[in-house]
């Protein structure tokens, strides 16, 4: 397993600079042949990466392997555990379906996007496997350097190049949090392997540094609020095929990172407190994301807000696991921890189920405007269908996957009473109501989502005329909608195969009560039965399928084979003119009309949400005009702050510009004298 691994490691590595290779004068054929070898290439990487994570959690670990390469501080060192395992799997079946999206679309794509793809998925490969700190890093940089290179590729865009410098921003952060935070894990003996952190896990003040900063660079990569700003921006400019990695897997690669360092690596002597930050900015992150996907207009960016909410309620997950274990509730702390993993596989899956998704509509419509598309159900049936399903499993609707881990999620919430103080417990009952409310949320996003683009009548002639895409396409579809249903269906023998990855974060497991008929939460209280409520779905439909074809009218028939169908009411409106030849656009609903009421109900007082009415004067003959809109608050209460704050620093920079040549030999000289003191301190502290 060990040797496949490396193996698919070293491919994508060699397909980096074959991607790069020089094209003929007459090359457009050699051009299109080296995207397909890279992509396909990608995509035999992804399933070996899928094999070796499947094959791990059911045979068990891979011990810790030294790299013939070492650094300054060891050897480089992989392995891969029940944890490590978990997220290859994800990373594997999100990434052939991406891959195979690509092979259907990306054949022209420039030189530079082609290469960074693989150099993608193994920067991610090789943060899962890192066995050190060091490692683990290299493959979080690699990972963030190719995705930036993957959203600026279109750089000649405006949007393109702000989306790109705010990404690359926030990824700096990112690392200037982590970097420092594996450091202090490390401790005096300087020693980055894991299995030594494990040794000696931070206590006291050297434990708060750590989950300060691994919070804080996690926020950042994982989009959660309020370091959000740059994932509705980045995620809809990149090609469709790389915004399903990014959303569905590289955020996920965050919250990896959060529960190595903080739950396994971090030791399991924290106190209650340790999981709270996680707790807290999951619930806010899953409710802001679930309401702005409400407010926007443009399908990509719904879908990365939407992967805010998700993001959100794996963190909560995490912070609860990590709770539960400081008070000694180890049943409860396996059902937190479940809770997360499976919701991030699941939610890794029909993400991307629904970016590629999307990414077939912008092929067949050329627009991703909700107030551009519709009726899309008559020309793309095969991509109605397939986005449907990703649709039910985001609104949490049960058998699908989407269902189970926030069902989990919201029995443990419902299960934390038993725990701490009376602060604690007032915090945790507003962390449930709020995930509640971000569930139903999403469900109301979702179907304004699939209602828009696919039902009612096609909005432009361009998707009037818009056809389901190439067999590759269709496939990259079809493969995760039938995961999706499968992981929804199997929630039982999913946890039981993830049983290693909760022993790694809380050294329990859900094996007694994960089966594969029924999920039982542990007390006997609740339980979930996945097939009897998709056989009970099923007959209800069934029933009603029956009936309404019993009563259907009968013009001049005794018995129709089939309903009688008519127009379809028109709300009482004229007739359109000739030149609309999709009908009259006020005659059906708008992305803005139907977000209307949470608008005005919650967003104001979150979002700044503003509507304003301009009515014609008294013999004008304009129509009124609605103008809605609203704001993001990070964008004020951060963004702003902070490039007030790099324009100061800018202008003091300028002044050393005229310092005499002794002042500026004086700068370095005393930044290496801090810094020893500070390393004297360090060494005398510890």
């Amino acid at each position: 397993m060990l040797t496949a691994l490396l193996l698919a490691l070293a491919g994508l590595l060699v397909l980096c600079p074959v991607a790069l290779l020089p094209r003929t004068p007459l090359g457009a054929r050699l051009g299109v042949a080296v995207a397909m070898t890279v992509h396909g290439g990608a995509l035999l990487a992804a399933l070996a990466f899928a094999g070796v994570g499947l094959a791990v959690l059911v045979l068990g670990g891979l011990p810790p392997v030294a790299l013939p390469l070492a650094g300054p501080m060891g050897p480089l060192t992989l392995a891969v555990d029940g944890l490590s395992a978990w997220f290859l799997l994800l990373l594997g079946l999100a990434g052939a379906c991406s891959a195979l999206f690509a092979l259907a679309y990306e054949g022209t794509a420039p030189p530079r996007q082609v290469a960074a793809y693989p150099l993608f998925l193994a920067g991610m490969a090789l943060t899962l496997v890192a066995a050190d700190g060091l490692t683990l890093l290299l493959g979080f940089e690699a990972m963030s350097l190719a995705s930036w290179v993957l959203v600026a590729g279109q750089h000649d865009q405006a949007e393109n190049r702000r989306a790109a410098r705010l990404y690359l921003i926030f990824a700096v952060l990112a690392a200037a949090c982590l970097v420092p935070a594996i450091g202090v894990l490390a401790g005096p003996a300087g020693d980055l392997s894991f299995a030594a952190i494990r040794e000696t896990p931070p206590q006291g003040w050297r434990a708060a540094m750590v989950l300060a900063l691994v919070v804080a660079g996690v926020a950042a990569k994982a989009g959660l609020v309020p370091l959000h700003m740059w994932l509705p921006l980045a995620h809809p400019v990149a090609p469709s095929h790389v915004s399903a990695l990014m959303s569905g897997v590289m955020t996920k690669m965050a919250l990896y990172v959060a529960a190595r360092l903080l739950l396994d690596l971090g030791g399991p002597a924290q106190p209650l407190w340790f999981g709270v930050p996680l707790v807290v900015l999951g619930a806010a992150s899953a409710v802001f994301g679930a309401l702005r996907a409400n407010m926007e207009e443009e399908g990509k960016t719904l879908l990365a807000c939407s992967t805010i909410e998700n993001v959100g309620l794996v963190a909560i997950g995490l912070g609860l696991a990590s709770c539960f274990r400081a008070g000694d509730l180890s049943a409860l702390a396996a059902l937190a921890a479940g809770a997360a993993l499976l919701h991030a596989l699941n939610h890794a899956v029909f993400k991307t189920l629904l970016f590629l998704g999307m990414g077939e509509v912008a092929h067949g419509a050329a627009t991703r405007q909700l107030d551009r598309l519709g009726g899309l159900i008559h020309g793309m049936p095969w991509t109605a269908a397939c986005v449907l399903v990703g649709v039910g499993a985001a609104a949490s609707l049960p058998p699908l996957s989407g269902f189970a881990g926030e069902w989990l999620l919201l029995q443990a919430l419902l299960a934390a009473w038993r725990l701490g103080d009376m602060a604690f417990q007032v915090l945790i009952v507003a962390v449930a109501g709020l995930a509640a409310l971000a569930a139903a949320l999403a469900a109301a996003a979702m179907v304004r989502m699939f209602g828009m683009i696919f039902l009612g009548r096609p909005r432009t002639p361009r998707s009037a005329g818009a056809v389901d895409g190439p067999i590759l396409a269709r496939a990259a579809l079809l493969l995760p909608a039938a995961l999706t249903v499968l992981l929804g269906l199997l929630p039982g023998p999913m946890l039981a195969l993830g049983a290693e990855a909760q022993r790694v974060l809380v050294q329990e497991t859900m094996e007694g009560r994960a089966r594969a008929h029924v999920v039982f939460v542990g007390d006997g209280a609740a339980a979930y039965w996945p097939v009897g409520v998709a056989l009970l779905l099923a007959a209800c439909g069934i029933a009603v399928w029956a009936a309404v074809k019993r009563r259907a009218p009968v013009f001049g028939r005794e018995a129709p084979d089939e309903p009688a169908r008519g127009p379809a009411w028109d709300g009482g409106f004229a007739a359109p003119p000739p030149h609309l030849v999709c009908g009259d656009p006020l005659t059906q609903p708008s992305a803005a009309g139907l977000a209307q009421p949470l608008r005005r109900i919650l967003g104001q007082g979150v979002l700044a949400a503003h509507e304003a009415v301009d009515m014609p004067s008294p013999g004008e003959t304009r129509a009124a005009r609605l103008e809605a809109g609203f704001r993001d608050p990070s964008e004020a209460w951060l963004l702003a702050p902070l490039a007030r704050v790099r324009d100061a620093a800018v202008a003091r920079a300028e002044k050393l510009r005229h310092l005499t040549i002794r002042r500026a030999l004086m700068l370095p000289f005393a930044t290496l004298v801090a810094l020893l003191l500070l390393v004297a301190w360090l060494e005398g502290g510890m």
